[in-house]
């Protein structure tokens, strides 16, 4: 243990750590609200489309391969097609991020509808609900467990992805990795990895807390 904690301590300055926790606090605002923001509106985003899909399904195939299209392209290839156009801006950021959630999102809610069964949507209809009233008060609670899954893949990803915007001059944790890279000064290389390990497991454990207030059904199910 004496020998772990003595090489920690050779790898990390922690003076260092310490004369820059305001800037720490600062890039951990910035990680948490480009990925609060992308995944936010990737959200509402595949809400939409998958309102779009569940009523003409014949839109599935070409929704997901295009949201498909976008989650395959590198991310740095992605921000050099936007820098023209948005610049090296938050905007420019956000955008690439959010087209990585769709996704996974969209498949996760298109699933978790489906996966309502026939009968209980059956008894919607047969109390009377409208069909967006069944959406909303009966399909979409009983799906949260999946939808929620989807969600915390989303999160957990754009949390690594947004490590990648310190090349346009953004990133969160990013910009202490990049700047470790390039300085040979692996404390701020560290930093950078370790938090954002942290903050992608927070987020996590985090949303899987609301899934169990919101769903107590499926708490076995998580």
């Amino acid at each position: 243990m004496n020998l772990v904690l003595g090489q920690a301590d050779q790898l990390i300055d922690w003076a260092w750590v310490e004369r820059n926790m305001s800037q720490i606090i600062d890039r951990t605002w910035e990680h948490l609200t480009l990925t609060g923001v992308s995944v936010g509106i990737g959200l509402v985003l595949s809400i939409a489309l998958t309102v779009v899909v569940l009523r003409w399904r014949w839109t599935y195939a070409a929704i997901t391969g295009f949201t498909g299209l976008l989650y395959t392209i590198p991310s740095l290839a992605l921000f050099a097609l936007l820098v023209p156009f948005t610049g090296l801006s938050a905007t420019t950021a956000i955008i690439a991020l959010t087209s990585y959630t769709l996704l996974i999102l969209i498949r996760n809610i298109v699933a978790g509808i489906d996966g309502v069964p026939a009968a209980v949507k059956e008894a919607a209809d047969g109390m009377g609900y409208t069909p967006r009233a069944r959406f909303w008060r009966m399909e979409v609670p009983l799906a949260l467990p999946v939808i929620v899954a989807g969600i915390r893949i989303a999160t957990v990803t754009t949390v690594g992805l947004v490590t990648v915007t310190a090349v346009i001059g953004l990133g969160g944790y990013g910009f202490f990795i990049l700047r470790g890279l390039n300085t040979f000064f692996w404390t701020q290389l560290i930093v950078g990895v370790v938090l954002s390990v942290v903050l992608a497991t927070i987020l996590d454990l985090i949303l899987i807390g609301l899934q169990r207030v919101l769903s107590p059904w499926a708490r076995g199910k998580v």
